[in-house]
């Protein structure tokens, strides 16, 4: 098999279904005849989610319920990986992201040109801005639900860089090729991710804490392979009451400081970030691709 994708989910009804259509094989481009597979693990939602909500959507689904799951998806990853067949896995630890329609394209892409490569997509939020800053001026899900048919997603797929921020995380300014510290679909050979232990499951905040960051560089890191980050895709941050997401500042802030001293705690250091060079792979399919001239409210 070519490719898994683990998508891990809480309390997520409302954004799955979306989200598996934006993983499906008429909406990824090339994933048609892809022999693929999507693992979907539910982490002990209160109400788990149902099969039914996705029923007409092309895309093969193995559905896991944890009972009894711990707060953090670190089990759920690894429970996931466990079962993963494909040679690359996409690891996609918040489960509310929609895709652009080439991402499955250009990772694969890389695998040509690269050895070995681990392969970034960038972050963006659905909506005006840092959902923790737009929910604080009305922005909600009804918005968010407007915003998609205002674009006719998914049938006009490259349409939500016209709805959507990238992360900043700092830099007034985001372009693509500035440095990526985590990614919320990242591909890597399965065996890497097995080598590497798969997730900590140290890491047992809910929603896991600095998991992704720390996963992304130990992965980027690695001796051999080959770091690369797509241009002119994106994975798009639904609101769904993440623990750190859709908070206000403020708590993310208490929170963010909280996750770093366990990371310091666990590795020993608090550089998250990877020094490596990276190699960039894609394309502009639209002008609102075209991120750096963008003006956000």
């Amino acid at each position: 098999m070519k490719l898994s994708v683990i998508l891990i989910a809480y309390d997520m009804a409302r954004e799955i279904p979306r989200t598996l259509q934006g993983l499906s094989r008429g909406y990824q481009h090339g994933a048609a005849d892809l022999d693929y597979e999507v693992i979907l693990v539910d982490n002990g939602s209160p109400e788990p989610l149902n099969p039914d909500t996705w029923a007409d959507v092309d895309v093969p689904v193995e559905f896991i319920y944890l009972e009894d799951a711990p707060p953090s998806p670190a089990r759920a990853i690894n429970v996931a990986l466990e079962r993963a067949r494909g040679e690359i896995v996409c690891l996609m630890i918040d489960g509310a992201h929609l895709l652009t329609p080439g991402v499955f394209r250009m990772a694969f892409a890389c695998y040509d040109a690269y050895d070995d490569p681990v392969v970034a997509t960038r972050y963006f939020w659905m909506g005006p801005d840092c959902q923790n800053d737009s929910i604080a001026n009305g922005y909600n899900k009804q918005v968010e639900d407007e915003l998609l048919r205002s674009i006719n997603w998914p049938e006009e797929g490259y349409r939500l860089f016209e709805v959507g921020t990238p992360l900043r995380a700092g830099p007034e300014n985001i372009g693509w090729f500035n440095r990526m510290f985590e990614s919320n679909c990242l591909f890597l050979k399965r065996s890497l991710l097995e080598e590497l232990g798969g997730a900590d499951e140290r890491f047992d905040y809910p929603g896991g804490g600095f998991i992704n960051l720390d996963i992304f560089k130990r992965a980027v890191d690695a001796p051999t392979g080959t770091a690369a980050q797509l241009i002119g895709e994106g994975c798009f941050h639904q609101l769904h009451g993440g623990t750190t997401t859709n908070v206000t500042p403020e708590e993310r802030n208490a929170s963010l400081e909280t996750y770093r001293q366990q990371f310091i705690e666990i590795r020993g250091h608090d550089d998250v970030i990877t020094h490596k060079l990276f190699h960039y792979m894609g394309h502009l399919p639209n002008d609102a691709a075209k991120i750096h001239r963008r003006k956000f409210s």
